[in-house]
């Protein structure tokens, strides 16, 4: 059974070529403080974007060959109430799946729903063979145990790599999804070509769908990983002593604005993974100032949620693919 782990060492490659073709289009600091001649120091944008097109590139390549040998690759999708931004992400989700080939099957249920009407759904797509990977779309309303839901699902059709089971493989190295966010942050750090290994790397945030896998992910033995990594969060009151001296700072607390520039070491790259949300604007971790202070951050909008949807995506090929080979 192929890793997912594995398939980003095999995408280093691939994302260093996209990522030198980026860098020549960057500007090249000169001046003796590392800016540009004649310009405030600005720290190097790095865009998901780009990141997650050549992922997508990939996974539409292998849809193709499935479809070719007469697979459709299919990720099914459900959504429990009548909540706009919800929709609006299961309707993102639904508008790639078509443009890379799968099919998306979709469950909507009322805001009524029970934990019951939930499992049940969530079982027949379990025992749907047709569908490779499936997703139910978080938050639920506040009745329903989004968790007990996620241990219904089959940890091997589990898009979002969050199932028990899929953190356990995490942590052993063992074939499986893997968490969409950390994965993401860390294709976007080979794409940019940001040395990792050998590294500090700080995470503010432990939490358990970014933060804390993050930490095992760029803990292990690779070229794109294999780091320094040390977890703090806003429970340890001198947080601060921790992120200067980072070489690469991932802010995953869920707080916006609590990355300020004197929170970073001059030079260091910054990874904006955590957000909140004020009615549809977007709040980030990362004060947007820190681009003075930084040498490469993340923008705003558009930095870790492209390679997010992207990784999910992966995970799906990959399901389909290994669903297609054992069957």
């Amino acid at each position: 059974m192929a890793s997912t782990i594995g398939e980003l060492v095999v995408g280093v490659d691939r994302l260093g070529a996209h990522a030198e073709r980026t860098r020549m289009s960057q500007p090249v600091r000169n001046g003796s403080d590392g800016s540009e001649s004649g310009s405030a120091p600005s720290a190097r944008l790095l865009p998901g974007g780009p990141v997650a097109q050549s992922i997508l590139d990939d996974v539409a390549a292998r849809a193709a060959a499935l479809t070719r040998g007469g697979v459709t690759p299919s990720l099914a999708t459900v959504l429990v109430g009548d909540d706009d931004a919800s929709a609006g992400y299961i309707r993102i989700k639904q508008r790639q799946a078509a443009e890379l080939g799968f099919a998306s099957p979709h469950e909507h249920l009322p805001a009524s729903a029970t934990q019951a009407d939930l499992h049940a759904v969530i079982t027949a797509f379990n025992d749907d063979p047709a569908v490779h990977g499936l997703l139910v779309q978080h938050p639920v309303p506040k009745h329903l145990d989004y968790d007990r839901a996620l241990q219904v699902m089959d940890p091997d059709k589990d898009v979002d790599g969050m199932h028990p089971l899929n953190i356990g493989r995490l942590a052993l190295e063992l074939p499986g999804p893997l968490p969409c966010t950390p994965a993401g942050i860390e294709a976007l750090l080979a794409y940019y070509d940001i040395p990792v290994a050998g590294r500090e790397v700080v995470i503010l945030g432990r939490g358990a769908t970014l933060g804390r896998p993050l930490s095992i992910l760029l803990a292990q033995k690779r070229p794109t990983a294999n780091a320094a990594v040390t977890v703090v969060h806003t429970g340890v009151s001198d947080w601060p002593r921790y992120t200067r001296r980072a070489d690469v700072l991932v802010a995953a607390a869920g707080v916006p604005g609590i990355i300020q520039p004197e929170h970073v070491k001059p030079g260091a790259v910054v990874i904006g993974g955590g957000v909140r949300y004020e009615g549809r604007r977007l709040l980030p971790d990362v004060d947007e100032s820190c681009a003075q202070v930084a040498g490469a951050i993340t923008p705003r909008v558009g930095g870790v949620g492209p390679t997010t949807v992207a990784m999910l995506f992966r995970n799906a090929i990959t399901a389909a693919e290994r669903a297609t080979a054992s069957g």
